[in-house]
């Protein structure tokens, strides 16, 4: 990996963990609740742990619908492209005899 890519991919992480850290704010802001300084770091401790849990279930649901969806994808290309398939087929071609191009 490049340097380049290396230095993205820092970026991007860093974004991610600058938009979790708000987000946890606003979530301890958003509790209403007066917690002291101990409180608070167990408190976003907890936000932060069962926020990776909801996100991890909600990556296997995507990932479950794609795979249930992805049959019925792979049927209607497969429709698409064989109206196309006798005329570009390298295969078509070479399943014709030789005289019948004479």
């Amino acid at each position: 990996m490049s340097p380049a890519e290396r230095d993205i991919l820092r970026q991007r992480e860093n974004q991610r963990r600058e938009q979790v850290r708000r987000e946890t704010e606003a979530a301890v802001r958003d509790s209403g609740l007066r917690l002291n300084p101990q409180e608070r770091a167990q408190f976003e401790s907890r936000y932060i742990q069962e926020r990776r849990k909801v996100e991890q279930s909600l990556r296997q649901q995507i990932e479950a619908e794609r795979q249930q969806q992805l049959p019925a994808l792979i049927q209607q290309l497969k429709k698409e492209f064989q109206i196309d398939q006798p005329n570009r087929s390298p295969a078509a071609k070479s399943a014709e005899s030789p005289k019948s191009k004479k």
